[in-house]
């Protein structure tokens, strides 16, 4: 009863807030613009970042090496059913941004995807000629609605965020990722918690995977590898709460992703 009240009440926050600010688009990019965001705690974030690294060395960059030799096709389908799951946290924040047509069509891709699609693993939607699919989270919701960034903040495993998006992320976790309520909150006859975790971690590892080269060729060239990962999250994150196509060139866009926040 608690939780959908909290979930109640951040929706009614979100949309009165998205009435009184989210039509100052100048403003909201403003507020994201990297410069603008303070790494108020620099020190705990490279000490963070550390041991995300190291992390990284010892079990997603083995790992990412390994599925990166699986056949494409099995990797396509791992990444579209993803894709697919995501759509779960991608609707209820179209909706809360008033964006009521793309709810539909991520609503209708959804469902052609897990029917049609297997599960999603194919992108059937995607073939019928339906719009790009581009994720949404409650992150982006409230820099929708005028909240500020706050400070940048490095997240162990999860890796770089905010202190908005960090503090949105929890939206998941009291009844706003519907894969959540299903897997871990719920826990049926049919799904468990190992399932939802499970994709979590396999998504950690196809992002891994994607960015393998361009994330190594960025350690190996960067003076500041903490700085250089920062200043693209940074940007990568502003374009995607703009919704513009501007693609980072050392990145790959579409995927540069809160490993999740969401």
């Amino acid at each position: 009863m608690v939780k959908r009240f909290a979930i109640i009440l951040i929706t009614t926050f979100a949309l009165i807030s998205n009435s009184l600010a989210a039509s100052d688009g100048d403003l909201i990019l403003k507020k994201n613009e990297p410069s603008e965001i303070k790494d108020c705690f620099e020190n705990l974030n490279r000490a963070t970042f550390a041991f995300n690294q190291a992390l990284d060395g010892v079990i997603f960059k083995p790992v990412a090496s390994v599925y990166r030799k699986i056949p494409s096709p099995i990797r396509s389908g791992v990444s579209n059913s993803l894709d697919n799951l995501s759509n779960l946290v991608t609707i209820p924040n179209n909706i809360l941004q008033g964006d009521f047509v793309m709810a539909g069509v991520n609503t209708g891709r959804f469902l052609i995807n897990t029917t049609v699609g297997v599960l999603g693993i194919f992108d059937v939607a995607q073939a019928l000629g339906i719009s790009e699919y581009e994720k949404e989270d409650y992150g982006q919701s409230l820099a929708a609605a005028g909240v500020g960034p706050g400070c940048y903040i490095v997240l162990p495993v999860l890796g770089p965020s905010t202190t908005r998006d960090a503090i949105a992320s929890t939206a998941n976790f009291l009844g706003g990722d519907a894969w959540f309520n299903v897997t871990v909150k719920n826990d049926t006859q049919y799904f468990t918690d190992v399932n939802y975790y499970g994709t979590k971690a396999t998504s950690g590892v196809d992002f891994r995977a994607k960015n393998f080269d361009s994330l190594e060729n960025l350690k190996e060239n960067s003076i500041d590898f903490y700085a250089s990962v920062k200043s693209l999250y940074l940007q990568d994150r502003q374009q995607k709460i703009a919704n513009t196509k501007k693609i980072i060139n050392t990145q790959n866009d579409s995927d540069w992703e809160e490993i999740e926040s969401n």
